[in-house]
């Protein structure tokens, strides 16, 4: 059962009153606290049951939320703590907590749409009530990269279930290069999430032409997961290296990384150095007029829009084409300034 807000305020109210040493508590007592307590926060007039509160106390005791709770029956009919300075407010994060949190944490770099696991919920909830309460006010001093309004978002969870479960998924999907105004529908099956630039996007193989296609999230209008369609894996694949060559998310597996060659003026080569453009980038020369770097790459959108995005302070000299297509776009782009 995952702890949720009604558990969480039995919770403390019991707490509370163990908490109390100047009364003694029958299961009673605590019943009609709880009852109190649930109308007064959440307008539920049902009051609790005596089985619910035997077994939160029983929860409380255990490991399952951390507390380990030292609740003890005095005279077979007084609850009290055993140890007088004990609250569930001061139990630290058990370990098996914290396994938990690296497990979501190597999952997910970024948490805007996910649920993830109905176990994480129970620990998360505990964790933000604990740490709300011991500092209220305490001040955001970290703040991640995240845009509210991109779509998407919500499809995160369900599609990530989806590849964990190896289910195949009837995906409604809008293309930017689509002439058509009504979205494509086809069946594909999903192997990977993938964030780049703060979108996500989810590498999927169709049942149709069996080619892999990187799918937008925020292109991808509707989805269903299909029970009955066999799900077809790609075990020639290396889902931990398929981006390894390329910068972004663009590739096919006909793409073969080629060596660029690039100079950046002096002024723009430590920021180069400090934050390298891709893993394999390299310092091959520093000169008078600039540095060189290289990097092994596929040649795709991502990558000239990041060599574009240096303006002035780069040259691209190898290979030809990319040196060409860069010399054609920023020719294009000085035109809308002469106009």
């Amino acid at each position: 059962m995952a702890t949720n807000k009604i558990a969480l305020i039995r919770y403390q109210t019991i707490d509370k009153c163990l908490q109390n040493q100047f009364r003694k508590w029958t299961l009673e007592d605590l019943i009609e606290k709880v009852s109190e307590a649930l109308y007064e926060y959440e307008g539920i007039t049902s009051g609790v049951s005596k089985r619910t509160i035997q077994g939160d106390i029983q929860v409380m005791r255990s490991e399952k939320l951390g507390y380990n709770a030292p609740i003890v029956v005095v005279d077979r009919k007084y609850y009290e703590y055993e140890d007088t300075e004990f609250s569930i407010h001061n139990s630290p994060v058990s370990s098996a907590d914290l396994d938990k949190m690296k497990e979501v944490i190597s999952v997910m770099k970024q948490l805007n749409g996910f649920n993830y696991f109905d176990d994480m919920n129970e620990i998360i909830t505990r964790l933000e009530n604990n740490l709300s309460k011991k500092n209220p006010q305490q001040t955001n001093y970290i703040q991640f990269e995240e845009n509210p309004l991109l779509k998407g978002l919500e499809h995160l969870n369900r599609l990530y279930q989806a590849i964990v479960k190896k289910q195949a998924l009837l995906i409604s999907y809008q293309s930017f290069q689509s002439k058509k105004q009504e979205p494509m529908q086809a069946i594909y099956y999903p192997y990977l999430l993938k964030e780049y630039r703060n979108r996500w996007f989810l590498l999927v193989k169709s049942r149709k032409n069996k080619v892999l296609y990187t799918l937008a999230l925020d292109r991808i209008v509707e989805f269903y997961e299909l029970a009955n369609e066999p799900f077809v894996d790609a075990p020639e694949l290396d889902f931990d290296r398929y981006y390894e060559n390329v910068l972004g998310v663009t590739k096919t597996l006909k793409d073969r990384e080629q060596r660029v060659v690039f100079r950046v003026t002096n002024k723009l080569a430590p920021y180069v150095v400090t934050k390298p453009i891709h893993a394999t980038q390299k310092l091959l020369e520093e000169t008078e007029n600039g540095t060189l770097f290289s990097i092994d790459v596929i040649h795709n959108f991502e990558l000239e829009r990041e060599f574009l995005g240096f303006g002035e302070e780069i040259e691209i000299l190898a290979p030809r084409l990319l040196k060409r297509n860069i010399k054609r776009r920023l020719e294009k782009a000085v035109e809308f300034y002469k106009k």
